[in-house]
Protein backbone atom coordinates (compact mmCIF):
# COMPACT_ATOMS: atom_id res chain seq x y z
CA UNK A 1 0.00 0.00 0.00
CA UNK A 2 0.91 3.63 -0.42
CA UNK A 3 3.20 4.27 -3.35
CA UNK A 4 3.92 7.79 -2.05
CA UNK A 5 5.48 10.44 -4.29
CA UNK A 6 7.27 7.90 -6.42
CA UNK A 7 7.86 10.47 -9.13
CA UNK A 8 10.25 12.58 -7.08
CA UNK A 9 13.43 12.35 -9.10
CA UNK A 10 15.52 15.43 -8.29
CA UNK A 11 16.90 14.41 -4.91
CA UNK A 12 20.60 14.26 -4.20
CA UNK A 13 22.98 11.41 -5.09
CA UNK A 14 22.49 8.36 -2.90
CA UNK A 15 25.14 8.60 -0.19
CA UNK A 16 24.97 4.94 0.60
CA UNK A 17 25.38 2.58 -2.34
CA UNK A 18 26.32 -0.98 -1.45
CA UNK A 19 28.48 -0.82 1.63
CA UNK A 20 27.79 -0.20 5.24
CA UNK A 21 24.48 -1.89 5.96
CA UNK A 22 25.06 -4.73 3.53
CA UNK A 23 28.29 -5.70 5.26
CA UNK A 24 27.37 -4.57 8.74
CA UNK A 25 26.96 -6.76 11.73
CA UNK A 26 23.37 -7.40 12.66
CA UNK A 27 21.42 -8.17 15.77
CA UNK A 28 22.57 -7.43 19.25
CA UNK A 29 24.10 -9.59 21.92
CA UNK A 30 21.42 -12.17 22.54
CA UNK A 31 18.44 -10.91 24.51
CA UNK A 32 16.17 -13.36 26.29
CA UNK A 33 12.93 -14.05 24.50
CA UNK A 34 9.70 -13.64 26.38
CA UNK A 35 7.80 -16.90 26.00
CA UNK A 36 4.11 -17.40 26.63
CA UNK A 37 2.88 -20.95 26.95
CA UNK A 38 -0.12 -22.12 24.92
CA UNK A 39 -2.23 -22.03 28.08
CA UNK A 40 -1.58 -18.30 28.21
CA UNK A 41 0.61 -18.52 31.32
CA UNK A 42 4.05 -16.96 31.08
CA UNK A 43 7.09 -18.96 32.09
CA UNK A 44 8.86 -17.52 35.10
CA UNK A 45 11.99 -16.61 33.17
CA UNK A 46 10.11 -14.78 30.50
CA UNK A 47 8.95 -11.65 32.27
CA UNK A 48 9.26 -8.44 30.26
CA UNK A 49 12.25 -6.35 31.24
CA UNK A 50 12.15 -2.57 31.02
CA UNK A 51 14.67 -0.79 28.77
CA UNK A 52 17.62 0.58 30.67
CA UNK A 53 17.97 4.30 31.23
CA UNK A 54 20.95 4.25 28.89
CA UNK A 55 18.75 2.96 26.09
CA UNK A 56 15.40 4.71 26.39
CA UNK A 57 14.45 3.72 22.84
CA UNK A 58 15.13 0.02 23.31
CA UNK A 59 12.32 -2.25 22.14
CA UNK A 60 11.11 -5.02 24.47
CA UNK A 61 12.59 -8.52 24.27
CA UNK A 62 11.11 -10.77 21.62
CA UNK A 63 7.82 -12.34 22.65
CA UNK A 64 6.81 -15.82 21.45
CA UNK A 65 3.29 -17.07 22.05
CA UNK A 66 1.48 -20.26 21.09
CA UNK A 67 -1.87 -20.12 19.32
CA UNK A 68 -4.48 -22.44 17.89
CA UNK A 69 -6.93 -21.28 15.22
CA UNK A 70 -10.08 -23.12 14.24
CA UNK A 71 -10.61 -22.46 10.53
CA UNK A 72 -13.00 -24.02 8.00
CA UNK A 73 -11.93 -27.64 7.50
CA UNK A 74 -8.74 -27.49 9.57
CA UNK A 75 -7.05 -26.42 12.79
CA UNK A 76 -3.74 -24.52 12.76
CA UNK A 77 -1.39 -24.58 15.76
CA UNK A 78 1.54 -22.20 15.51
CA UNK A 79 4.02 -20.02 17.34
CA UNK A 80 3.88 -16.25 16.80
CA UNK A 81 6.90 -14.10 17.55
CA UNK A 82 6.95 -10.32 17.73
CA UNK A 83 10.44 -8.93 18.04
CA UNK A 84 13.24 -6.99 16.43
CA UNK A 85 16.67 -7.32 14.87
CA UNK A 86 19.25 -4.64 15.58
CA UNK A 87 21.49 -3.34 12.82
CA UNK A 88 24.94 -1.85 13.37
CA UNK A 89 27.26 0.23 11.23
CA UNK A 90 30.77 -0.86 10.25
CA UNK A 91 32.13 0.59 13.50
CA UNK A 92 29.82 -1.54 15.62
CA UNK A 93 27.58 1.35 16.54
CA UNK A 94 23.85 0.53 16.78
CA UNK A 95 21.81 2.13 14.01
CA UNK A 96 18.27 0.77 13.95
CA UNK A 97 15.91 -1.84 15.35
CA UNK A 98 13.86 -3.53 12.61
CA UNK A 99 10.64 -5.08 13.88
CA UNK A 100 9.28 -8.37 12.57
CA UNK A 101 6.21 -10.47 13.27
CA UNK A 102 6.58 -14.13 12.40
CA UNK A 103 4.29 -17.16 12.39
CA UNK A 104 5.67 -20.71 12.32
CA UNK A 105 3.39 -23.73 12.09
CA UNK A 106 3.85 -26.47 14.70
CA UNK A 107 4.84 -30.02 13.82
CA UNK A 108 6.65 -29.33 10.55
CA UNK A 109 10.11 -30.05 9.17
CA UNK A 110 11.59 -26.56 9.34
CA UNK A 111 14.30 -27.45 6.83
CA UNK A 112 11.76 -28.36 4.16
CA UNK A 113 8.94 -25.94 4.94
CA UNK A 114 8.86 -22.66 3.00
CA UNK A 115 9.23 -19.33 4.76
CA UNK A 116 7.95 -16.11 3.17
CA UNK A 117 9.04 -12.54 3.95
CA UNK A 118 6.66 -9.62 3.40
CA UNK A 119 7.09 -5.87 3.12
CA UNK A 120 4.79 -3.14 1.87
CA UNK A 121 5.69 0.01 0.02
CA UNK A 122 5.58 3.76 0.37
CA UNK A 123 8.37 4.24 1.12
CA UNK A 124 6.99 4.76 4.61
CA UNK A 125 4.39 1.99 4.93
CA UNK A 126 4.39 -0.80 7.48
CA UNK A 127 3.57 -4.40 6.55
CA UNK A 128 0.18 -4.34 8.33
CA UNK A 129 -1.68 -4.18 5.00
CA UNK A 130 -0.35 -7.54 3.84
CA UNK A 131 -0.48 -9.10 7.29
CA UNK A 132 -3.97 -8.13 8.43
CA UNK A 133 -5.47 -7.61 5.00
CA UNK A 134 -4.24 -10.71 3.22
CA UNK A 135 -1.92 -13.49 4.40
CA UNK A 136 -1.65 -13.47 8.19
CA UNK A 137 -3.52 -15.81 10.55
CA UNK A 138 -5.83 -12.97 11.58
CA UNK A 139 -7.56 -10.60 9.20
CA UNK A 140 -9.29 -7.25 9.41
CA UNK A 141 -11.81 -6.45 6.65
CA UNK A 142 -10.35 -3.57 4.63
CA UNK A 143 -12.94 -3.21 1.89
CA UNK A 144 -13.05 0.58 1.73
CA UNK A 145 -16.57 0.73 0.31
CA UNK A 146 -17.83 -0.51 3.70
CA UNK A 147 -15.12 0.23 6.27
CA UNK A 148 -15.07 3.62 8.03
CA UNK A 149 -12.60 5.03 10.58
CA UNK A 150 -14.97 4.02 13.39
CA UNK A 151 -15.34 0.40 12.23
CA UNK A 152 -14.78 -2.09 15.07
CA UNK A 153 -11.05 -2.84 14.64
CA UNK A 154 -10.74 -6.41 15.88
CA UNK A 155 -8.90 -8.87 13.66
CA UNK A 156 -10.60 -12.26 13.28
CA UNK A 157 -9.25 -15.68 12.19
CA UNK A 158 -8.34 -15.60 8.51
CA UNK A 159 -9.64 -18.56 6.50
CA UNK A 160 -7.35 -17.52 3.62
CA UNK A 161 -4.13 -17.34 5.63
CA UNK A 162 -1.04 -18.59 3.81
CA UNK A 163 0.17 -20.30 6.99
CA UNK A 164 -1.18 -23.63 5.69
CA UNK A 165 1.66 -23.85 3.16
CA UNK A 166 4.38 -21.41 4.31
CA UNK A 167 5.64 -19.79 7.47
CA UNK A 168 5.26 -16.02 7.48
CA UNK A 169 7.56 -13.13 8.43
CA UNK A 170 6.29 -9.55 8.17
CA UNK A 171 8.97 -6.84 8.16
CA UNK A 172 8.61 -3.14 8.97
CA UNK A 173 11.43 -1.02 7.53
CA UNK A 174 12.88 1.60 9.85
CA UNK A 175 10.50 4.49 10.42
CA UNK A 176 7.43 2.28 9.96
CA UNK A 177 5.45 0.28 12.50
CA UNK A 178 7.53 0.24 15.67
CA UNK A 179 10.87 0.02 13.82
CA UNK A 180 13.10 2.89 14.84
CA UNK A 181 16.52 4.45 14.77
CA UNK A 182 18.67 3.93 17.84
CA UNK A 183 21.62 5.86 16.47
CA UNK A 184 21.42 9.64 16.62
CA UNK A 185 23.52 10.62 13.62
CA UNK A 186 22.03 12.13 10.48
CA UNK A 187 24.23 9.74 8.47
CA UNK A 188 22.15 6.76 9.63
CA UNK A 189 18.96 8.36 8.37
CA UNK A 190 20.55 9.23 5.07
CA UNK A 191 21.73 5.66 4.62
CA UNK A 192 18.47 3.94 5.52
CA UNK A 193 16.22 6.47 3.78
CA UNK A 194 17.65 5.77 0.33
CA UNK A 195 16.86 3.23 -2.36
CA UNK A 196 19.99 1.16 -1.91
CA UNK A 197 20.31 1.64 1.85
CA UNK A 198 16.75 0.43 2.32
CA UNK A 199 17.36 -2.64 0.15
CA UNK A 200 20.62 -3.51 1.89
CA UNK A 201 19.05 -3.29 5.35
CA UNK A 202 16.05 -5.45 4.42
CA UNK A 203 18.24 -8.12 2.81
CA UNK A 204 20.41 -8.21 5.91
CA UNK A 205 17.37 -8.54 8.18
CA UNK A 206 16.10 -11.46 6.10
CA UNK A 207 19.42 -13.24 6.49
CA UNK A 208 19.60 -12.52 10.21
CA UNK A 209 16.08 -13.77 10.82
CA UNK A 210 16.93 -17.00 9.01
CA UNK A 211 20.05 -17.43 11.13
CA UNK A 212 18.28 -16.51 14.35
CA UNK A 213 15.50 -19.07 13.78
CA UNK A 214 17.61 -21.84 12.18
CA UNK A 215 15.82 -21.56 8.83
CA UNK A 216 18.72 -21.23 6.41
CA UNK A 217 17.77 -24.52 4.73
CA UNK A 218 14.11 -23.57 4.18
CA UNK A 219 12.78 -22.65 0.71
CA UNK A 220 12.49 -18.86 0.74
CA UNK A 221 10.03 -16.46 -0.88
CA UNK A 222 9.78 -12.67 -0.95
CA UNK A 223 6.54 -10.68 -1.18
CA UNK A 224 6.47 -6.94 -1.87
CA UNK A 225 3.59 -4.58 -2.48
CA UNK A 226 3.48 -1.25 -4.37
CA UNK A 227 6.93 0.36 -3.92
CA UNK A 228 7.79 -3.20 -3.00
CA UNK A 229 8.04 -3.62 -6.77
CA UNK A 230 11.19 -1.52 -6.60
CA UNK A 231 12.37 -3.18 -3.38
CA UNK A 232 11.57 -6.80 -4.22
CA UNK A 233 13.90 -7.59 -7.14
CA UNK A 234 16.66 -5.51 -5.54
CA UNK A 235 16.33 -7.34 -2.21
CA UNK A 236 16.46 -10.71 -3.97
CA UNK A 237 19.55 -9.59 -5.90
CA UNK A 238 21.22 -8.54 -2.65
CA UNK A 239 20.34 -11.86 -1.05
CA UNK A 240 21.72 -13.81 -4.00
CA UNK A 241 24.93 -11.86 -4.48
CA UNK A 242 25.87 -10.45 -1.05
CA UNK A 243 24.05 -12.32 1.68
CA UNK A 244 24.48 -15.87 0.40
CA UNK A 245 20.73 -16.58 0.37
CA UNK A 246 18.84 -18.10 -2.56
CA UNK A 247 15.18 -17.26 -3.15
CA UNK A 248 12.75 -19.70 -4.76
CA UNK A 249 10.16 -17.16 -5.78
CA UNK A 250 9.27 -13.47 -5.87
CA UNK A 251 5.63 -12.43 -5.41
CA UNK A 252 4.73 -8.88 -6.35
CA UNK A 253 1.43 -7.33 -5.26
CA UNK A 254 0.33 -4.25 -7.24
CA UNK A 255 3.96 -3.38 -7.97
CA UNK A 256 5.67 -0.43 -9.57
CA UNK A 257 8.74 -1.75 -11.37
CA UNK A 258 9.82 1.46 -13.10
CA UNK A 259 9.05 4.98 -11.91
CA UNK A 260 10.19 6.78 -15.07
CA UNK A 261 8.57 5.12 -18.08
CA UNK A 262 5.06 5.94 -16.86
CA UNK A 263 5.78 9.28 -15.17
CA UNK A 264 3.71 12.45 -15.59
CA UNK A 265 5.51 13.51 -18.78
CA UNK A 266 5.21 10.13 -20.47
CA UNK A 267 2.48 9.27 -22.98
CA UNK A 268 2.60 5.71 -21.66
CA UNK A 269 0.85 6.81 -18.46
CA UNK A 270 -2.35 7.27 -20.48
CA UNK A 271 -1.93 3.94 -22.24
CA UNK A 272 -1.33 2.10 -18.97
CA UNK A 273 -4.38 3.54 -17.20
CA UNK A 274 -6.94 3.38 -20.00
CA UNK A 275 -7.96 -0.28 -19.41
CA UNK A 276 -8.46 0.42 -15.68
CA UNK A 277 -10.52 3.52 -16.48
CA UNK A 278 -12.76 1.42 -18.70
CA UNK A 279 -12.94 -1.37 -16.12
CA UNK A 280 -14.17 1.21 -13.61
CA UNK A 281 -17.08 2.17 -15.87
CA UNK A 282 -17.96 -1.42 -16.71
CA UNK A 283 -17.84 -2.43 -13.03
CA UNK A 284 -20.50 0.17 -12.34
CA UNK A 285 -22.71 -1.67 -14.85
CA UNK A 286 -21.93 -5.21 -13.64
CA UNK A 287 -19.10 -7.61 -12.73
CA UNK A 288 -16.04 -7.34 -14.94
CA UNK A 289 -12.92 -9.44 -15.41
CA UNK A 290 -9.78 -8.89 -17.40
CA UNK A 291 -10.95 -10.94 -20.36
CA UNK A 292 -13.74 -8.40 -20.83
CA UNK A 293 -11.10 -5.72 -21.53
CA UNK A 294 -9.31 -7.41 -24.43
CA UNK A 295 -10.70 -4.88 -26.89
CA UNK A 296 -9.55 -1.96 -24.74
CA UNK A 297 -6.05 -3.37 -24.28
CA UNK A 298 -5.72 -3.83 -28.04
CA UNK A 299 -6.91 -0.27 -28.66
CA UNK A 300 -4.62 1.18 -25.96
CA UNK A 301 -1.44 -0.33 -27.34
CA UNK A 302 -2.53 0.24 -30.93
CA UNK A 303 -4.60 3.08 -32.35
CA UNK A 304 -4.74 5.04 -29.08
CA UNK A 305 -0.96 5.08 -28.68
CA UNK A 306 -0.45 5.96 -32.34
CA UNK A 307 -2.84 8.93 -32.09
CA UNK A 308 -1.14 10.09 -28.87
CA UNK A 309 2.24 10.08 -30.58
CA UNK A 310 0.89 12.18 -33.45
CA UNK A 311 0.37 14.95 -30.93
CA UNK A 312 -2.18 17.70 -30.63
CA UNK A 313 -0.94 19.33 -33.81
CA UNK A 314 -2.83 16.58 -35.61
CA UNK A 315 -6.34 17.79 -34.86
CA UNK A 316 -8.05 14.87 -36.56
CA UNK A 317 -6.11 12.31 -34.48
CA UNK A 318 -6.70 14.31 -31.30
CA UNK A 319 -10.43 14.56 -31.86
CA UNK A 320 -10.61 10.87 -32.72
CA UNK A 321 -8.85 9.69 -29.57
CA UNK A 322 -10.68 12.21 -27.34
CA UNK A 323 -14.08 11.01 -28.52
CA UNK A 324 -13.11 7.34 -28.30
CA UNK A 325 -11.71 7.83 -24.78
CA UNK A 326 -14.93 9.55 -23.71
CA UNK A 327 -17.06 6.75 -25.11
CA UNK A 328 -14.96 4.06 -23.43
CA UNK A 329 -14.58 5.66 -20.00
CA UNK A 330 -17.88 7.50 -19.57
CA UNK A 331 -16.14 10.86 -19.15
CA UNK A 332 -18.10 13.78 -20.61
CA UNK A 333 -17.10 14.29 -24.23
CA UNK A 334 -16.51 18.02 -23.74
CA UNK A 335 -14.12 17.27 -20.86
CA UNK A 336 -12.28 14.64 -22.88
CA UNK A 337 -11.89 17.05 -25.78
CA UNK A 338 -10.63 19.77 -23.46
CA UNK A 339 -8.01 17.30 -22.22
CA UNK A 340 -7.23 16.14 -25.78
CA UNK A 341 -8.10 12.60 -24.74
CA UNK A 342 -5.24 12.58 -22.25
CA UNK A 343 -7.15 11.61 -19.12
CA UNK A 344 -5.04 12.59 -16.16
CA UNK A 345 -5.58 10.57 -12.98
CA UNK A 346 -6.80 13.52 -10.91
CA UNK A 347 -9.14 14.67 -13.66
CA UNK A 348 -10.61 11.21 -14.14
CA UNK A 349 -11.21 10.73 -10.42
CA UNK A 350 -13.00 14.06 -10.20
CA UNK A 351 -15.03 13.87 -13.39
CA UNK A 352 -16.14 10.24 -13.33
CA UNK A 353 -19.00 10.72 -10.85
CA UNK A 354 -19.09 14.51 -10.54
CA UNK A 355 -22.82 14.61 -11.24
CA UNK A 356 -23.43 12.78 -7.95
CA UNK A 357 -20.92 14.80 -5.95
CA UNK A 358 -18.63 11.79 -5.58
CA UNK A 359 -14.89 11.18 -5.92
CA UNK A 360 -13.54 7.78 -6.88
CA UNK A 361 -10.49 6.25 -5.27
CA UNK A 362 -6.89 6.36 -6.41
CA UNK A 363 -6.16 2.93 -5.04
CA UNK A 364 -9.53 1.46 -5.95
CA UNK A 365 -11.56 3.37 -8.52
CA UNK A 366 -14.61 1.23 -7.82
CA UNK A 367 -14.91 2.98 -4.44
CA UNK A 368 -16.94 6.19 -4.50
CA UNK A 369 -16.57 8.67 -1.65
CA UNK A 370 -18.27 11.92 -0.79
CA UNK A 371 -16.53 14.95 -2.29
CA UNK A 372 -16.26 17.49 0.52
CA UNK A 373 -15.88 20.31 -2.04
CA UNK A 374 -18.18 19.35 -4.93
CA UNK A 375 -18.41 22.92 -6.15
CA UNK A 376 -14.66 23.26 -6.63
CA UNK A 377 -12.68 22.50 -9.79
CA UNK A 378 -9.65 21.69 -7.66
CA UNK A 379 -8.82 18.37 -6.03
CA UNK A 380 -9.14 19.19 -2.33
CA UNK A 381 -9.71 15.87 -0.58
CA UNK A 382 -8.02 12.59 0.13
CA UNK A 383 -8.63 9.09 -1.18
CA UNK A 384 -11.87 7.31 -0.21
CA UNK A 385 -10.32 3.96 -1.05
CA UNK A 386 -7.52 4.26 1.53
CA UNK A 387 -8.13 7.08 4.01
CA UNK A 388 -11.00 5.26 5.72
CA UNK A 389 -8.75 2.29 6.46
CA UNK A 390 -6.00 4.04 8.40
CA UNK A 391 -7.64 4.20 11.83
CA UNK A 392 -9.05 0.66 12.04
CA UNK A 393 -5.92 -0.95 10.60
CA UNK A 394 -3.64 0.93 13.01
CA UNK A 395 -5.80 0.02 16.02
CA UNK A 396 -6.10 -3.61 14.94
CA UNK A 397 -2.34 -3.97 14.50
CA UNK A 398 -1.53 -2.48 17.88
CA UNK A 399 -4.19 -4.67 19.50
CA UNK A 400 -2.74 -7.76 17.81
CA UNK A 401 0.80 -7.03 18.97
CA UNK A 402 -0.02 -6.04 22.53
CA UNK A 403 -2.97 -8.25 23.44
CA UNK A 404 -2.57 -11.40 21.33
CA UNK A 405 1.22 -11.48 20.95
CA UNK A 406 2.05 -9.92 24.33
CA UNK A 407 4.62 -7.45 22.96
CA UNK A 408 4.29 -3.89 24.19
CA UNK A 409 6.73 -1.33 22.77
CA UNK A 410 6.61 2.30 23.77
CA UNK A 411 6.02 5.04 21.24
CA UNK A 412 3.47 5.31 18.44
CA UNK A 413 2.82 2.72 15.76
CA UNK A 414 3.47 4.21 12.30
CA UNK A 415 1.15 2.61 9.75
CA UNK A 416 2.09 5.27 7.19
CA UNK A 417 4.92 7.66 7.94
CA UNK A 418 5.05 10.68 5.65
CA UNK A 419 8.37 11.76 7.15
CA UNK A 420 10.05 8.78 5.54
CA UNK A 421 9.16 9.69 1.96
CA UNK A 422 9.88 13.36 2.63
CA UNK A 423 13.40 12.35 3.66
CA UNK A 424 13.86 9.67 0.99
CA UNK A 425 16.77 9.82 -1.41
CA UNK A 426 15.50 8.39 -4.70
CA UNK A 427 18.85 9.04 -6.37
CA UNK A 428 19.83 10.99 -9.46
CA UNK A 429 17.49 9.01 -11.70
CA UNK A 430 14.03 7.57 -11.03
CA UNK A 431 14.40 4.13 -9.43
CA UNK A 432 13.63 0.98 -11.37
CA UNK A 433 14.03 -2.71 -10.62
CA UNK A 434 13.71 -4.27 -14.08
CA UNK A 435 17.50 -4.49 -14.31
CA UNK A 436 17.66 -6.56 -11.13
CA UNK A 437 14.62 -8.56 -12.21
CA UNK A 438 16.43 -9.67 -15.36
CA UNK A 439 19.55 -10.48 -13.36
CA UNK A 440 17.89 -12.55 -10.64
CA UNK A 441 15.85 -14.58 -13.14
CA UNK A 442 18.96 -15.18 -15.27
CA UNK A 443 21.09 -16.11 -12.25
CA UNK A 444 18.58 -18.60 -10.84
CA UNK A 445 16.94 -20.51 -13.68
CA UNK A 446 14.45 -22.20 -11.33
CA UNK A 447 13.23 -19.02 -9.66
CA UNK A 448 9.63 -17.95 -10.35
CA UNK A 449 7.88 -14.58 -10.47
CA UNK A 450 4.18 -14.08 -9.70
CA UNK A 451 2.68 -10.61 -10.20
CA UNK A 452 -0.81 -9.83 -8.91
CA UNK A 453 -2.86 -6.73 -9.74
CA UNK A 454 -6.33 -5.30 -9.27
CA UNK A 455 -8.40 -4.15 -12.25
CA UNK A 456 -9.38 -0.84 -10.64
CA UNK A 457 -5.99 0.25 -9.29
CA UNK A 458 -5.16 3.65 -10.80
CA UNK A 459 -1.88 4.11 -8.86
CA UNK A 460 -0.09 1.04 -10.22
CA UNK A 461 -2.34 -0.11 -13.07
CA UNK A 462 -2.08 -3.73 -14.15
CA UNK A 463 -1.51 -2.84 -17.81
CA UNK A 464 1.66 -1.01 -16.85
CA UNK A 465 3.15 -4.24 -15.52
CA UNK A 466 1.90 -6.13 -18.57
CA UNK A 467 3.71 -3.73 -20.91
CA UNK A 468 6.95 -4.03 -18.91
CA UNK A 469 6.83 -7.81 -18.53
CA UNK A 470 6.25 -8.12 -22.27
CA UNK A 471 9.68 -6.54 -22.80
CA UNK A 472 11.56 -9.25 -20.87
CA UNK A 473 13.62 -11.76 -22.86
CA UNK A 474 12.32 -15.30 -23.52
CA UNK A 475 14.04 -16.82 -20.47
CA UNK A 476 11.77 -14.62 -18.31
CA UNK A 477 8.45 -15.68 -19.79
CA UNK A 478 5.62 -18.05 -18.91
CA UNK A 479 5.43 -20.36 -17.02
CA UNK A 480 8.25 -18.88 -14.87
CA UNK A 481 6.72 -15.43 -14.98
CA UNK A 482 2.99 -15.01 -14.50
CA UNK A 483 0.71 -11.96 -14.25
CA UNK A 484 -2.70 -12.46 -12.65
CA UNK A 485 -5.38 -9.77 -12.48
CA UNK A 486 -8.41 -9.76 -10.19
CA UNK A 487 -11.42 -7.56 -9.51
CA UNK A 488 -10.38 -5.00 -6.93
CA UNK A 489 -7.95 -2.17 -6.45
CA UNK A 490 -4.41 -1.77 -5.13
CA UNK A 491 -5.36 -4.01 -2.21
CA UNK A 492 -7.38 -6.35 -4.42
CA UNK A 493 -7.16 -8.90 -1.61
CA UNK A 494 -9.75 -6.86 0.28
CA UNK A 495 -12.33 -8.65 -1.90
CA UNK A 496 -13.03 -12.18 -0.68
CA UNK A 497 -13.07 -13.83 -4.09
CA UNK A 498 -9.88 -12.10 -5.22
CA UNK A 499 -8.05 -12.92 -1.99
CA UNK A 500 -9.05 -16.57 -2.32
CA UNK A 501 -8.01 -16.75 -5.97
CA UNK A 502 -4.65 -15.10 -5.29
CA UNK A 503 -3.96 -17.49 -2.43
CA UNK A 504 -4.58 -20.39 -4.82
CA UNK A 505 -2.04 -18.93 -7.27
CA UNK A 506 0.57 -18.50 -4.53
CA UNK A 507 0.10 -22.01 -3.16
CA UNK A 508 0.46 -23.47 -6.66
CA UNK A 509 3.67 -21.48 -7.15
CA UNK A 510 5.19 -22.96 -3.98
CA UNK A 511 4.42 -26.60 -4.81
Amino acid sequence: MQLIALYRTSLALILFACGVIGSAQADDPQRPAQVTMRSGQKSGAGQTSMPSAAEPHRLPPDSSTGHTLELPGRTLAFVATAGSIRLFDDKGEPQADIVYTSYQLDGTDRGMRPVTFFFNGGPGSSSAWLQLGNAGPWRLPINADEVTPSTFPEARPNAETWLDFTDLVFLDPVGTGYSRFVGTSDDARKRFFSVEGDVNSLALVVRRWLEKHDRLLSPKYIVGESYGGIRGPKVVHQLQMRQGIGVKGLIMVSPRFDSSQFAHTSLLQYVARLPSYVATLREAEGPVKRADLADVEAYARGEYLVDLIKGQADKEATMRLADKAAALTGIDQAVSRRLAGRLDLAEFRREFDRKNGKLIGNYDASVHGIDPYPESDLHLSGDPSSDTLLAPLTSATVDLLTRKLNWRPDGSYELLNGTVVQSWDFGRTPPESLSELRQILATDRSMKLLVGHGLFDLVTPYFESQILLDQLPPFASAPRVKLVVFPGGHMFYSRDSSRQAFRTEVEAMMK
